[in-house]
């Protein structure tokens, strides 16, 4: 293409075309599985502080 074609470009040549070929159904599948491999796994629970035994009287 000689340099004075390129140098006028219009907005509308400006704009990214479409990419066809892929579904919306496997674009989103994509994404929610790169998602899920790059999520690091959630921490555990902490665990609930031992109350200390209340002193009790044996039955007689």
């Amino acid at each position: 293409m000689p340099a004075h074609q390129s140098a006028r470009r219009t907005p509308a040549d400006s704009r990214p075309q479409p990419v066809s070929g892929i579904s919306m159904r496997d674009l989103l599948a994509s994404c929610a599985a790169a998602a899920a491999v790059s999520t690091p796994p959630r921490a555990p629970d902490p665990l609930p502080a031992a109350e200390p035994a209340k002193d009790h009287r044996e039955a007689a």
